[in-house]
Parts: C-alpha cells; structure tokens; sequence
C-alpha cells in the first residue's frame, strides 16, 4: 500500500527576520507529512519575495501579497491544501478570512485573532466552507501534557480544587522595542498585537495550557495588568485570578519582566487524591503526588507513562523531546485530519487532537475579560464559554 500523498503547505509571514515561521516550517517536515511549496513571507512585496528566494520557492509561487497567493493557489490543480499563518497578531483574521473563502485549510499562530469578534466570525466561516481551522498551542503536543490530562480526564487526581499555571520570562526587562528588535516591536504595539501585551503573548499560553489539562470551564476572573518599563503601552506583567465551574480556584501570573527566567511555563493542579506538576523547560518529566504517598517522576518513554504519552512520543527515554517536536506533534495531528478530509482518505484514527478555532475563540474571550477586569480595577468579570462556536 502507497503511502498517502504529502499535504502540500503554504505559509504567510516568517520571512526576513522572523522566529516562529523558521519553527512551524522545522515542525511541519520533522514527521514527513507536508511538502512547503509556497509563500507570501512578509509585509512587503520585495521582501516577501526576496524571502522566498531564500528558502527556494518556485518563482511562480512565491507571492508578493496574500491575497494574491490565496487567488493564484485556490486555481490551481495543484494548489496548497493547507496554509500556515505566522504574521502579527493583526493580520491572522484578514489572511484567514482568504484563505478559508479560498477553500484552503488554516494552521494559525495564537492568539487567533484581536478581537473575540473576529474568532467568532472565523470559526463561521470555517464551519460553512467545511475546512479545518488549527491553532498552534504547541504546549499540547507535548507527551507529558497529555499524559497529564488523561490523568485528570480518569480521575487519578480525584475532584479538581487547585490550578496554578505561570509563565515568566525575562526578555523584555528593559525597553528592547525601541531599539528596533523585530519581534518585540510589533508584540508591544497595540495596533499590531491587540490589547493585550504579554497576556496576550504567552499568558494565553498558561490560561491554554490549563483548560487543556484540567478540562473545566473558568466562570470568572480577576486581573490585574502591570507596565513596568517605562514608556512601553501594553502590559508586561499579569496576575490573574480564577473561578472554575466545579468550584475550584486558579491562579495566572505570566510576565515578560521577571530576570532569571527564560521560558519558566509551569503548571500544578491538586485535586482532592493527589497533585501533578510539570514543567516545559524540563519536559520529560511529570511530578506525581498521590495522597500519603511519596512524590514519583512520571518520564516520558518509559512503561509509567500512559497511552496519551506514548502515542505522541518519538524515541526512548532519556533522549529529550522538547519544543521542536512539540510543534510537529500538532502539525501530524492536523495532517491526519486533513488527509482524512481528503476525498476517499483514510480516517484520522483515534487519539487524534488539536486545538481549533473554538480554543482560539476561548484564548482571546480570555484576554479581553483581563483586559476589561484590570480597566474596572481589578473587579470579577464573567468570561463566556465559547463551546459549540463553529
């Protein structure tokens, strides 16, 4: 039996000095599912193209514009089936409005949009022309995390009482964006980032990871935003509290001014039979404390961890599996499921899962509700659910 035909990607922004596309496109061909043949890779028509010059796309699919790459690919026979935007915050509603008109599937970089708005119209929009829309919370794809939730999910922890998710670093202690740095500039720019700042960049990470894991809806929070550098106009600093549906309580910091930390995202949850603790600087590992009994080391690899773990793990224990394959875990998971979209494909299988656009719509109805409870002073806000959109 062949193997199926590699899913044909393409991407808009990670050109010229950008991090994240040099990841998504790392990710995508680590486990050999996606063939990268076309790009609109910048702002700019001449460096959007010149980009594409460096990473060999064929002239006449290297793009000066999205829209024009969205036109030109929804014409032809072989055109992209997949695109990956990886643009400011900005750009990801009016790029994926394109491409999913188009007919194209959506791999999108969080949060999905600026505005809850926006991530509404989008999941609509996804749902009434059939296409899968993915977001790219990497946190989920590692072994560990979903060794964790399915942990929950068993009711190995007991009743959920306690959620505690941080994520500090330390890269924006000074004012770095006004040195021109690319990716700072455009994350502390309201009219490129949204309102939020660092909530909006990596608090939505930690406020992800724990929906993920712990499975129960936040019904109300309590933030307060913090501006610690001079001059700079979006926090850098959130501390947030949480009210969860079946009475637990949480609690949010995430900071982009915190020295000595470089990408600390950690999470703990205790329930009423025992509490787990993992960290994604050292991913390989999950703390296991079941009442009255000693702390364990649950490792990725190993015959402790549980079948969630080992479907997404790669190569024994003791070899680190970490960011990187984070990434491309999510981007298998989606390339099962767009191959099962295929006509006559095969079925994704189960297991299969990533975030959609209905967790962007929960990323963004959360930033706004910081946002608005750090304006009225720190008062509680109702946060909406956002199950069944789209």
């Amino acid at each position: 039996m062949s193997a199926p035909a590699k899913i044909r990607l393409g991407m808009v922004g990670g050109g010229e000095g950008a991090f994240i596309g040099a990841v998504h496109r790392i990710a995508a061909r680590l486990d050999d599912h996606y063939e990268f043949v076309a790009g609109a890779l910048a702002s700019t028509p001449e460096r959007a193209l010149r980009s594409g010059e460096k990473l060999a796309l064929a002239s006449d699919r290297n793009y000066p514009d999205y829209l024009t790459m969205a036109r030109a690919e929804a014409a032809r026979a072989d055109g992209i089936e997949a695109v990956a935007i990886v643009t400011p915050n900005h750009l990801h509603a009016p790029v994926a409005e394109a491409f999913l008109k188009a007919g194209i599937h959506v791999i999108c970089d969080k949060p999905v949009t600026t505005t809850a708005r926006d991530a509404k119209r989008l999941a609509a929009l996804a749902a009434k022309h059939g296409r899968i829309f993915a977001v790219t919370y990497n946190y989920t794809g590692y072994p560990m995390v979903r060794h964790a939730r399915q942990m929950v999910a068993e009711g190995k922890l007991g009743e959920i009482r306690i959620v505690q998710v941080e994520y500090p670093q330390d890269w924006l202690s000074g004012p770095l964006e006004a040195t021109g740095q690319k990716q700072a500039a455009w994350r502390t720019d309201p009219a490129r980032s949204g309102a939020g700042g660092c909530i909006g960049d990596i608090g939505t990470h930690a406020y992800q990871l724990a929906d993920y894991i712990a499975g129960i809806a936040v019904t109300e929070l309590c933030a307060e935003l913090s501006t610690f550098v001079q001059g700079r106009r979006l926090d850098d600093n959130a501390q947030v509290l949480l009210r969860y549906a079946n009475g637990a309580r949480g609690m949010l910091w995430a900071s982009q001014v915190a020295p000595g930390n470089e990408n600390g995202l950690r999470i703990r949850i205790f329930g009423s039979q025992g509490g787990i603790e993992w960290r994604q600087e050292h991913p390989n590992q999950l703390h296991w404390a079941a009442l009255g009994q000693p702390v364990q080391i649950v490792a990725r690899g190993t015959a402790a961890a549980n079948a969630a773990a080992a479907r997404v793990t790669r190569i024994p224990s003791g070899h680190p599996e970490g960011y990187l394959e984070g990434f491309a875990t999510l981007y298998s998971e989606i390339a099962h499921a767009i191959r099962a979209a295929r006509a006559r494909g095969p079925k994704a299988g189960r297991g299969v899962q990533f975030p959609t656009v209905v967790d962007g719509l929960k990323g963004v109805q959360f930033i706004e509700a910081v946002v608005e409870s750090a304006r009225r002073g720190g008062r509680w806000v109702h946060l909406p659910a956002a199950a069944g959109i789209g």
